[in-house]
């Protein structure tokens, strides 16, 4: 299920201020709310980016609430706000703990987003990793990625044409139950798996029309790229899956403060030729973050990346 422009490299951004850990949150973030996310949200829309991305935690236990922080806005919500302020721009959960819930209630919430949306939705689902959340709502954190597996399942039926969706599995079925609206997007909205464990990598292959990738450093992915396709193929799908990966820190021109030795800075040129080994690994989307010192700085980086930087990518 193919959603991005064949033979090109996409981008798209993870939100600031929606999600605040302490690995990647920007100062000023501390202080913003839903009027910054508005106005990145339209600079998004306006610089043709190809979605803008939230991330789901219910509830952050107090041994991690240092580095995590509890400042996590619920993705449906959260991007159901700002579908109503923008026109173009894709709307990515990334990703939904989806094992955390019925797949009915996943489907109702998700659905209507894509009715409301437009057809805009991409639905990012993995397994989770804070156990006292799954301890909270009563679900097995040691079964996370079987409870995923299916739940996936689930939702391509539960997502689907049919008003009445069948589907029988160990943990959840369900017959003769309508939900409407049903999702614009046919014959449902894609899915995108998040993670880069074995499993994970796997589940991408198998079940997922895309890969989110976690953490993997540039020199990991052709491997994980190659392990993904060989088992893609295995398994008879011959669809191709949509890869993805989050690049390192970008800051478009030369930073006169310190952007941390990891980030990608320099001219657009310099840039652009540094991501297009992306495109060359296989890569079809990069989830671009811009480090800033206030929202104002943060909307000139999304403009100079896409003014300068963005038409070079496909050179």
């Amino acid at each position: 299920m193919r959603i991005l422009p064949e033979g090109r490299l996409s981008y798209g951004m993870q939100l600031p201020v929606q999600s605040q850990s302490t690995i990647y949150a920007e100062e000023w973030e501390a202080a913003a709310g839903p009027a910054d996310l508005v106005e990145i949200a339209r600079a998004a829309d306006r610089y043709g980016f190809a979605y803008i991305a939230c991330c789901e935690h219910i509830a952050i236990p107090r041994r991690l609430a240092g580095p995590m922080s509890t400042v996590w806005y619920d993705p449906v919500a959260t991007l159901a706000h700002l579908a109503a302020v923008t026109e173009r721009v894709r709307l990515l959960s990334h990703v939904a703990v989806v094992g955390l819930r019925h797949p009915l209630i996943s489907a109702k919430q998700y659905a209507t987003l894509d009715a409301l949306s437009g057809g805009r939705l991409i639905l990012g689902v993995g397994a989770g990793h804070v156990r006292e959340e799954f301890e909270a709502l009563g679900v097995a954190f040691e079964r996370r990625g079987a409870v995923l597996d299916e739940t996936i399942d689930a939702l391509k039926a539960a997502l689907g044409p049919e008003e009445f969706p069948e589907f029988e599995g160990k943990r959840f079925g369900f017959s003769g139950l309508g939900q409407a609206p049903r999702p614009v997007q046919t014959p449902r909205p894609p899915i995108w798996v998040g993670g880069s464990s074995p499993a994970a990598v796997c589940r991408a292959a198998v079940r997922g029309d895309g890969w989110l990738p976690q953490g993997d450093r540039r020199e990991q992915l052709p491997a994980q790229i190659a392990t993904l396709r060989r088992l893609r193929e295995e398994a008879g799908i011959e669809e191709p899956v949509e890869i993805g990966t989050i690049a390192e820190p970008l800051y478009v021109g030369e930073p006169r403060w310190e952007v941390g030795r990891r980030t990608l800075s320099g001219t657009p040129d310099r840039i652009a030729a540094s991501l297009r080994e992306y495109r060359a690994m296989g890569v079809a989307q990069i989830q671009v973050r811009f480090r800033s010192r206030s929202r104002s700085e943060l909307v000139d980086q999304m403009a100079a990346f896409a003014t300068d930087v963005a038409g070079q990518l496909d050179a």
